[in-house]
C-alpha cells in the first residue's frame, strides 16, 4: 500500500490538493496530514479526490467543530484524530503527531512500523534507532504549503510512502 504524507498546509488548499492528486496518480490509497491544516475548508478540494484522509490538528488548531462537522458529512473519507493518531494501514502500525520531538520519542520505542510528524517545515526521512534493536522510519514531509521551507522559495514538499517495501520519497514541487 502506498500513502501520501503531508503537513503544515496552513490554509492553502491548492498545493495540498495538488500533492494529494499527484500521490493518488502514483498509487497512494490514503493520506496522513500531520497537522497545521487550520481551516476545515482547506480540505474541500482534497475530499473530492475520494482518498481516505487522516488529519491531526497541530499547534495551529483552527475550528475543531467545523472539522468534526466535515468529518461527519464525509462518508468516511475524512477522519479527524485531534492531537495524534495510531493507525493501521497496509498491515503496518503507524503513529502520527505534529511535533518532531514527540515523533522521535515514539520512534525510539520500536512499537511502530512508521512514525510521521511535521511542524519544522523541513522534509526529512530518518531511520531512528529504537530500544528493540531495530530502526523505525521517522518521516517529516516538511510543508506542503511551502511556507518557511528552508532554501526553497514557494515550493511545497510531501512524502510518498510504500508501506509494503518501507520506502519513502520526498517530493518537491514549485508552486
Amino acid at each position: 500500500m502506498k500513502i501520501c504524507i503531508v503537513s503544515d498546509s496552513h490554509d492553502r488548499a491548492e498545493p495540498l490538493a495538488a500533492a494529494i492528486g499527484k500521490a493518488h496518480l502514483a498509487g497512494a490509497e490514503a493520506v496522513i496530514h500531520c497537522g497545521d491544516l487550520i481551516g476545515a475548508n482547506t480540505l474541500r478540494t482534497s475530499l473530492n479526490l475520494g482518498i481516505p484522509l487522516h488529519v491531526l490538528h497541530g499547534n495551529n488548531i483552527g475550528d475543531q467543530m467545523a472539522m468534526q462537522r466535515m468529518m461527519a458529512k464525509s462518508g468516511g473519507v475524512l477522519t479527524y484524530h485531534g492531537q495524534d493518531a495510531e493507525l493501521s494501514l497496509g498491515g503496518r502500525r503507524i503513529f502520527a503527531t505534529h511535533y518532531p520531538h514527540y515523533g522521535r520519542g515514539m520512534a525510539c520505542t520500536g512499537d511502530y512500523d512508521l512514525v510521521c510528524c511535521g511542524h519544522s517545515h523541513v522534509a526529512e526521512i530518518i531511520w531512528q534507532d529504537n530500544i528493540k534493536g531495530g530502526k523505525t522510519p521517522l518521516v517529516n514531509p516538511g510543508s506542503v504549503s511551502g511556507i518557511g521551507a528552508p532554501g526553497i522559495k514557494e515550493a511545497f514538499t510531501w512524502i510518498l510512502g510504500d508501506l509494503e517495501n518501507m520506502i519513502f520519497e520526498i517530493h518537491t514541487q514549485e508552486n
